[in-house]
């Protein structure tokens, strides 16, 4: 099968197309025959040399969608043709964090696509238990940008970061997949939304139905914040940059205030003034993906209409290399997707 892989990390020219064996699914797995595949800053990472176990030449793609093809030993009650969409989570189901529905925090943790082979080739092998069926009305690609991103935002948003109707929140590196499902999370959920991005990502933010947004090259945000808020910062920040804004993100809390961080893009050293955080008694949570009930409960809002995920491009597997390029570049608003 054709499948968009690298067999050394480095930058995106390590990505090229080439001819691997169709995986055949184990126990309790299936195949699906991949109708598209979305890219994320995770993909990045992998490839640039990111310090863990994984396959090589690996194949990337944490966020499927596509029909059944094979069922692997043991699978019963998936109909082969049923169009699905995957929890890119990979858990073991056994220790005391999966008994109690918190598999972020299984001991044996992955991630398809980091830790495994992805969806970025004409077929990928998953558990059987991590599908999620689509509708038949709902397009596949849609689907595909859905999982990881909504997943992320929604933990972190709603069960990590506790967020209220009404209560104030500050998204940053407003232009990413994530932070674009954030956005809109956050609306549903009734918040007043803030938005920190570049010159070129203005509008779109706003035409998400951002209240206020900030561009990160014409203002200090943290000031910013402050000004508008009356003096009172916001309630809960939603952070992916890290170390290039973490200081001013912890002067724009309110008292009282939670930073959550999926991610550090511009470092992972972020210079702390504890004083802030016993004065003004702030929380510093981290968050990563979901529990299957999170992704259950937001793929629902997601596939009645009630949450839209944000594509950029769609583009043919071909144009792997390309896609890597444009997300590390900074050039995309939402998420890439690929079409073997």
């Amino acid at each position: 099968m054709r499948a968009a892989l690298f067999e050394e990390t480095g930058g995106p020219d390590v990505v090229h197309i080439g001819e691997v064996p169709k995986p055949e699914p184990l126990v309790g797995e299936v195949r699906l025959r991949v109708a598209a595949a979305a890219l994320n800053h995770l993909d990045l990472w992998v490839r640039r040399g990111l310090p863990i176990e994984t396959t090589m030449p690996h194949i990337g793609g944490s966020d499927v969608a596509g029909v059944v093809d094979a069922l692997g030993p043991g699978v019963t009650g998936v109909p082969v043709g049923q169009r699905v969409v995957v929890d890119p989570s990979l858990s073991c189901g056994q220790c005391d964090a999966c008994v109690a529905g918190d598999e972020p925090l299984c001991d044996h943790y992955r991630i398809l696509g980091e830790h495994t082979q992805g969806g970025f080739a004409e077929y990928v092998v998953a558990p059987a238990r991590n599908l999620y069926p689509i509708p038949a009305d709902y397009p596949l690609d849609r689907a595909a940008a859905a999982p990881l991103a909504f997943l992320t935002a929604w933990r972190g948003l709603i069960g990590r970061g506790r967020l209220q109707p009404g209560e104030r929140v500050l998204v940053t590196g407003a232009s990413g997949g994530v932070a674009t499902a954030a956005i809109r999370i956050a609306k549903w959920r009734g918040a007043t939304v803030y938005a920190l991005t570049s010159s070129p990502f203005v509008e779109p933010v706003r035409a998400l139905g951002t209240d206020v947004v900030y561009d990160r090259e014409q203002e200090d945000f943290s000031r910013a914040v402050w000004r508008d808020t009356n003096r009172k910062g916001v309630d809960l920040i939603f952070d992916s940059v890290g170390a290039a804004i973490w200081t001013p993100a912890l002067r724009a809390l309110a008292r009282g205030g939670r930073l959550v961080t999926y991610g550090a893009t511009t470092g992972h050293a972020g210079d702390t003034d504890i004083r802030l955080i016993f004065w003004k008694q702030l929380e510093i949570i981290g968050t990563t993906m979901a529990s299957r009930s999170e992704f259950h409960a937001v793929m629902d809002l997601v596939f009645s209409g009630a949450l839209d995920p944000t594509v950029d491009v769609v583009w043919p597997l071909e144009q792997a290399r390309d896609a890597h390029e444009r997300l590390e570049a900074g050039e995309s608003f939402g998420k890439i997707v690929l079409v073997p």
